[in-house]
């Protein structure tokens, strides 16, 4: 117990009393999840705050959109029903989307590594399943938007290949990334984002400006960012350069400054 809360202490301040990453790990990952240039422009859907994304404007033909983590806000998902998507949302802790909407689905439920009715956990494959139907290369594509406090991981892990390829765009809350310097974290995180990577690519970033970026072995990691992957296939490659942060970007908590994306993660420092 007191090594546990000893290591709670000491890794908001980038401190870590257990074996560390690898430098070059760390910067492997930090490579493969460099910003792509795309020719599509972003829009930014949702509120002006937490809650509000930037992706590519590349919606033509999608339906659905899965949303996991709807806490106090709905603004995202609301837009995307206007836009005529139905929009389906979970989350245990609430009792329903603070907003409501024709096109809304909600379940009461946690959206996790497996299924178990009793703890009100489900799968994203069987959710999936039972809002569109069965998981095929074929089946229809549609938008992922997570936010599930530091759960992402696990949800990574089980979500099979062939569901995470019908996802043309997926946004998503990563946490606690600062902790990718202990090397038992970055085990468990590091292939959950890989994963993503094989089959998509990064092109925005928006570090959340509620805690500030620390070095590890020279990197600048935010602890928490907003990433927007796009499946390869629908990348439209550029050699523009983006400024960052990007216009439509907006701080997630608006009595703080802007957190500064860091250069590392959208060009080579060489």
């Amino acid at each position: 117990m007191a090594n546990s809360v000893f290591r709670q202490l000491l890794c908001p301040l980038g401190l870590y009393p257990g074996k560390t990453t690898h430098a070059s790990r760390l910067q492997k990952l930090v490579e493969a999840m460099r910003i792509q240039p795309t020719e599509q422009n972003l829009i930014r859907v949702g509120p002006d705050h937490d809650g509000g994304y930037l992706l590519p404007d590349d919606l033509e033909g999608l339906e659905y959109c899965f949303s996991p983590g709807v806490a106090s806000c709905s603004d995202f998902e609301m837009q995307l029903a206007e836009r005529g998507f139905r929009v389906f949302l979970a989350d245990r802790s609430v009792d329903s989307p603070p907003l409501q909407h024709p096109n809304f689905y909600f379940q009461k439920k946690f959206i996790a590594a497996s299924n178990c009715e009793a703890a009100g956990v489900m799968s994203l494959d069987t959710w999936y399943h039972e809002m569109v139907g069965p998981v095929s290369p074929e089946s229809p594509e549609a938008l992922l938007q997570m936010d599930i406090e530091g759960c992402e991981y696990e949800v990574l892990h089980s979500l099979s290949d062939t569901l995470l390829s019908r996802f043309r765009i997926v946004i998503i809350e990563f946490h606690k990334l600062n902790q990718l310097a202990d090397r038992f974290a970055f085990s468990l995180m590091a292939p959950a984002i890989h994963k993503l990577l094989r089959s998509h690519v990064v092109v925005h970033i928006h570090p959340n400006n509620y805690r500030r970026a620390l070095a590890i072995h020279g990197v600048e990691i935010p602890a928490n960012m907003e990433i927007t992957f796009l499946r390869r296939d629908r990348l439209k490659a550029t050699d523009k350069v983006n400024a960052y942060p990007n216009p439509l970007d907006r701080p997630c908590v608006a009595a703080k400054p802007e957190l500064v994306l860091p250069r590392c993660w959208y060009s080579s420092l060489e």
